[in-house]
């Protein structure tokens, strides 16, 4: 059974940065497509960046420049490094994976089959 756990998230101040976490465990991470949404109260989840298995990304247009996906398949675990975190980026933030098609950048949450439960970012003004 595979399973994503999160870490990483919680408070910081306008500007500061933070990095994400997701350890995947019982699949073949390497051969996986990876995935960061996130979701604000209210609003729909959404893509922030994707990767594939081999290190292709994709990032949402407000994010570019500022956050940096990668993947360490010998550690089973995709990061997101976030930087001059703005109050908007305040969000849950989840972690995916797409075991089918991993040579593909995914970008819609129909197309990711396995989710983490979530880690809270908070963005202070």
């Amino acid at each position: 059974q595979v399973q994503l756990v999160e870490s990483g998230g919680g408070l910081v101040q306008a500007g500061g940065s933070m990095r994400l976490s997701c350890l995947v465990s019982g699949g073949t991470f390497s051969s996986y497509g990876m995935g960061w949404f996130r979701q604000a109260p209210g609003k729909e989840r959404k893509l922030v960046a994707a990767i594939t298995r081999s290190g292709s990304t994709v990032y949402q247009d407000s994010v570019k420049g500022r956050f940096m996906l990668s993947r360490d398949n010998a550690q089973n675990t995709v990061y997101l490094q976030m930087n001059s975190l703005k109050p908007e980026d305040t969000a849950v933030y989840y972690c995916a994976a797409d075991p089918s098609f991993g040579h593909l950048l995914r970008v819609a949450l129909r197309e990711y089959e396995y989710w983490g439960q979530g880690t809270q970012v908070t963005v202070s003004s």
